[in-house]
């Protein structure tokens, strides 16, 4: 079984934070691209007859940003190269803006049975100041809309460490997102990456941030407040109530194979990682003669597997089982990180548990620095 992510790259607008391949829906040949997806879905499909789907996710970009017409080819394109039944989870992304009933309503009738919403903060102020172009008003109708095309698996996406936000404020969109009562919430602390709107404000000295001790604290809060309300930090980013884990995400953690179709996906099909092109021209112009859209190709040496393997799985709560890792790559984790696993119990950054290799709390909040640790010489 293979994991499979849609890449949507189209906007209304771009987020000053986003560094995700995307552009202006504007003027693009947004029925083109959909076309090319299905195409890229068919040729996969050829090379890999074999190869079910067990998850399947659509991201971007926005999704919604497609009208009903667009999603219906979409989805009916998916279902007919990687057929679901209706145990897969099959999620989409959601921005408050652009979702509306009818979208949420084709969804479902194509068997989506998950919705990821960006909602970021309930501030409005905040919301602007992020170049998000919703607001906390659109969140509860776009919630709503989709209870009532029938989504029950919804989880939103908040961020801390927002210019200007205060340890008050998250506290408040912290309360206000629980008050929805949904199953699955995903927290992310603000990276800024290259190329985005607010890197360079920050390389200006122009991007007013919470200090690094202020983000700890929001973090502090972020897991204190889940758990309290039964939602359990399985992930560094991720809480649910239980049975609701991201089981797309956890694909990546798990280190297993998925499918990256669309411009500027990432796969890894038997070993090997892939990226397609990114510009939106340059991937529909292979399609269109019917050839793959790949641009770069990197079989995995067995020490860059096994790095992978313990920096992704590190990520998860319950941390890296030894059983599993000596029956993937007949070695003891000790016999490779012995030192390695000596230091990060001393620092008290990780413990050990029966079979597991995991986080302590403590770890939690310096996981880069763990996960690092764990590059091989």
């Amino acid at each position: 079984m293979t994991a499979a992510y849609l890449h949507i790259p189209f906007c209304d607008h771009i987020c000053f934070y986003c560094d995700f391949n995307k552009v202006f829906l504007e003027g693009q040949p947004v029925d083109e691209y959909v076309d090319a997806t299905i195409q890229e879905m068919a040729l996969m499909k050829e090379k890999y007859p074999e190869k079910e789907v067990s998850t399947f996710y659509i991201g971007g970009g926005t999704p919604t940003t497609l009208n009903e017409k667009q999603l219906d080819r979409l989805f009916t394109g998916i279902q007919t190269y990687y057929p679901m039944d209706s145990g897969v989870e099959f999620t989409v992304e959601a921005n408050p803006e652009s979702a509306s009933f009818e979208k949420f309503k084709v969804m479902r009738e194509h068997g989506v049975n998950r919705i990821s919403m960006g909602v970021q903060s309930f501030n409005n102020d905040i919301l602007k100041k992020i170049g998000r172009i919703h607001t906390s008003e659109q969140v509860y109708k776009c919630v709503d809309d989709a209870h009532k095309a029938g989504f029950e698996n919804i989880s939103i996406d908040l961020i801390f460490r927002l210019p200007n936000q205060t340890y008050a404020d998250f506290e408040d969109s912290l309360k206000k997102a629980l008050e929805l009562d949904l199953p699955h919430y995903s927290i992310y602390s603000l990276i800024l990456e290259n190329k985005t709107i607010f890197y360079n404000l920050m390389r200006q000295g122009k991007l007013p941030l919470p200090s690094e001790d202020e983000e700890a604290d929001m973090y502090e809060l972020a897991i204190q407040t889940m758990e309290a309300a039964g939602r359990k930090q399985y992930e560094i980013s991720n809480y649910s109530k239980p049975g609701f884990e991201s089981q797309h995400n956890l694909t990546y953690w798990n280190n297993d194979s998925y499918f990256g179709f669309g411009a500027g996906s990432h796969g890894y099909i038997d070993g090997s990682r892939y990226i397609n092109h990114g510009p939106i021209q340059h991937y529909l112009a292979p399609l269109k003669k019917k050839e793959s859209p790949i641009i770069y190709r990197n079989t995995l040496t067995t020490r860059e597997k096994i790095e992978e393997e313990m920096i992704l799985g590190m990520r998860r709560m319950k941390g890296v089982q030894r059983s599993d890792f000596k029956q993937k790559y007949n070695l003891e984790i000790e016999d490779l990180y012995g030192d390695v696993l000596e230091t990060l119990l001393k620092e008290n950054l990780i413990e050990i548990q029966d079979d597991h290799i995991r986080l302590t709390h403590q770890g939690t909040f310096l996981g880069n620095e763990v996960f690092r640790s764990f590059l091989l010489d």
